[in-house]
């Protein structure tokens, strides 16, 4: 579960793993830049970039520090400050579309690029782990989606039968 900007709080749902140097498909790739730097941050630091020119992502670091490998949150169910999240998205979206895909759950949760290499654990923006466990055969994985490199991957999980996720529930 996250608690985002301005009192939101959200059940993530849907994540992609992005394996740093290793990986063709990740920003950490050909290596450390101004743009990718908080990938390169200890686990559990916020990278926000800015996708297409259009929508911000938000991914966390996973790694020791210059590891450069995040997880994006690609989809959250809306908990606590719905109305806000609405505002954020720019209108009367049902629910189930104010997070179901990695640039509505930044926009929904007022993310932009100055939360980037914010860490994950301050009162008013932190990802809790509320000992909430899923079956294992309750966890989907699919290839990533919306990428050229690294395309059959299966490194993209997400809670299946979930209304809430992005895409296909392959």
């Amino acid at each position: 579960m996250g608690k985002g900007p301005n009192g939101t709080v959200s059940e993530i749902v849907e994540v992609e793993a992005y394996l740093g140097h290793h990986d063709p498909a990740s920003h950490a790739f050909k290596g450390m830049t101004p743009r990718n730097r908080a990938m390169f941050e200890v686990g559990g630091t916020c990278y926000v970039y800015l996708s297409y020119g259009v929508h911000y992502c938000m991914n966390v670091s996973t790694r020791k520090p210059g590891q450069g490998e995040a997880i994006l949150l690609r989809a959250a169910i809306p908990l606590v400050g719905i109305e806000r999240m609405q505002r954020n998205r720019g209108g009367d979206k049902p629910p189930e579309q104010l997070c179901n895909g990695p640039g509505k759950l930044a926009e929904a949760l007022g993310v932009d690029l100055r939360y980037n290499g914010l860490r994950y654990d301050r009162p008013d923006f932190k990802i809790v782990d509320l000992g909430k466990s899923l079956q294992r055969r309750t966890i989907g994985s699919s290839p990533r989606i919306g990428i050229s490199q690294a395309k059959d991957a299966l490194l993209r999980f997400f809670v299946m039968d979930s209304p809430w996720v992005s895409g296909r529930r392959v």
